[in-house]
């Protein structure tokens, strides 16, 4: 039965990060430089060594030997001609050279430390000298000075034979120096040898980690890097579709993945983008042709609506003209409550028309002069004004861009109800207050009438949304609503103060700089024009 087990697989090199690279080339560079180092240290150690031991050993060695033959000759001279001839000034060269020989001897022993070989010479070289002094030195200078010695002569052979004894040691001796000396010149030289190729062999390991290193980096992150940037570029360009490139090590490709993720989200969210947009395209048409019904409907209204109303109304008051007070009181009151109803229908018909023509067909921007708004306001509203007793007051009015026939709208319905929805038996109250802050002009209609209960206080601004009945207060409840549409038209808000107490305080704000607002009525000015004649016939 075959085992299928299989040993765990080292961890894949595609899995490896840009650190981890950056980390195991550091070691690796760090643990070849270091050999490196290591062996080029040695090999200076070893250059200084041998040429230490070749500069302070065996040449000297070499150079001591030579000295002490070079003694050893002027005892050699001096002993024999004191021999011949008797003459004690030949003794100074024989004192010399063995004071030489001592300090030459002791040197050589200073220098040749655990040389056994080379000790073995110089012991060697010792004995022979010791050997020639005790045989024929020393006797010859004992002798007395003043004529020749017999014993010089009887010793001149063996003299001979004993000093070149001397001779043959001392030879010997040099011969190994000189070949101590040249294996340290060989060996110095080939440790330069090796020096050389070290360092020149450290020298081409730096350039490689060198080449290494920049191609590493070229290959790992640079080339990642444009490749990144490359395609980074393209889909800035509008290339949404083309996807992301992903090379590198591991930490790169899943930097490059998550990057090519954003982009296939922002392709889907283009895309549903796209869509959205060819929606709302499709809804503004439809919002379009709307307005173009709706503005059909405003002409229809004004014109084809209004003209059998006209007749209901102008037949009606003819019979309460003819008729009224020949009939019955039922029949009297059911003719007023004809004329009435054609009338407040008109009345209807009229005020919706100027609700949908707002930011329409009344779409104009000029400067406005407030103040000359509300005087010709209270110049429309003064029967009313009059028959209240009202106290109109107001602050300095600014003036600003919009609409003019809007603006007015606006006042006489603000200020119109403040003096229908006054107190009974009091005089009604109402200031006209302005101040701006910012980009907005703040303006608030006050007056101590009935007043609005909190919880009606976004109702009122309903179309056709009334607190109270038509027989305690008229009007088709529009007026409100058309002020809402007005002030948002010119980019402002309109509330009713809920902090306000003892009457209503109806604040409002107007942009202080130019707004546009809905796009003027599509249909042609003849039609308009024919639609304000229409809503203007008795």
């Amino acid at each position: 039965m075959h085992d299928d087990r299989r040993p765990p697989r080292s961890r894949s090199l595609s899995t490896w990060t840009t650190r981890r690279w950056l980390r195991v080339g550091v070691a690796l560079s760090l643990t070849v430089l270091t050999a490196l180092g290591l062996a080029g240290a040695w090999v200076l150690q070893r250059t200084e060594t041998i040429s230490v031991d070749l500069v302070d050993v065996r040449s000297p060695a070499l150079t001591y030997s030579f000295r002490l033959e070079a003694a050893m000759l002027n005892e050699e001279t001096g002993i024999r001609g004191y021999g011949l001839t008797g003459n004690a000034e030949f003794l100074e060269p024989y004192r010399q050279g063995l004071a030489d020989q001592a300090a030459y001897t002791a040197r050589l022993a200073e220098l040749l430390p655990g040389e056994e070989e080379a000790l073995a010479d110089l012991a060697a070289v010792n004995a022979s000298i010791a050997s020639w002094q005790e045989k024929v030195a020393r006797p010859i200078a004992a002798e007395p000075p003043g004529s020749p010695s017999a014993l010089a002569t009887s010793l001149s052979t063996e003299g001979k034979t004993s000093f070149d004894a001397v001779r043959a040691a001392m030879t010997a001796q040099q011969e190994r120096l000189r070949a101590d000396r040249a294996a340290s010149r060989a060996d110095l030289t080939s440790t330069f040898d090796l020096r050389n190729s070290v360092f020149t062999a450290i020298a081409a390991v730096i350039a490689l980690l060198t080449v290494l290193v920049f191609e590493g980096l070229r290959r790992g992150i640079n080339r990642p890097l444009e490749q990144l940037g490359a395609d980074a570029r393209r889909i800035a360009g509008g290339e949404f579709d083309h996807p992301i490139t992903t090379t590198g090590p591991a930490d790169l490709r899943r930097l490059s993945g998550e990057i090519d993720s954003m982009r296939r989200r922002l392709v889907r969210e283009l895309a549903f983008t796209e869509e959205a947009r060819v929606r709302l395209d499709a809804q503004a048409a439809d919002l379009q042709r709307s307005n173009a019904e709706l503005e059909q409907f405003a002409y229809v209204a004004s014109h084809d609506l209004q003209e059998p109303l006209r007749k209901v109304s102008s037949f009606t008051q003819l019979l309460q003209r003819r008729y009224g007070g020949q009939l019955d009181e039922r029949a009297d009151q059911y003719i007023g409550f004809a004329v009435d109803g054609a009338n407040r229908m008109q009345v209807l018909i009229n005020d919706l028309l100027d609700f949908s023509r707002v930011g329409r067909v009344l779409n104009t921007s000029d400067e406005v002069d407030l103040e000359e708004t509300l005087e010709r306001t209270l110049d429309a509203l003064s029967v009313s004004v009059q028959e209240a007793g009202a106290d109109i007051t107001h602050d300095p009015l600014p003036a600003v861009v919009a609409d003019p026939t809007q603006m007015g709208v606006l006042f006489q319905n603000l200020i119109g109800n403040a003096v229908k929805f006054r107190r009974p038996g009091e005089q009604p109250h109402i200031h006209v207050s302005a101040r701006r802050e910012g980009p907005l002009w703040h303006f608030a209609v006050t007056d101590d009438g009935i007043g609005i209960a909190p919880e009606f206080a976004d109702k009122v601004f309903v179309i056709f949304q009334r607190l109270h009945t038509k027989e305690a207060f008229g009007g088709s409840g529009i007026g409100l609503a058309m002020c809402r549409k007005i002030v948002e038209f010119h980019g402002g808000t309109i509330t009713v103060d809920p902090n306000h107490r003892d009457g209503t305080r109806m604040v409002f704000t107007l942009a202080a700089e130019p707004q546009h607002g809905a796009a003027a009525s599509t249909l042609p000015e003849a039609v308009r024009a024919g639609s304000e004649a229409e809503r203007q016939a008795p």
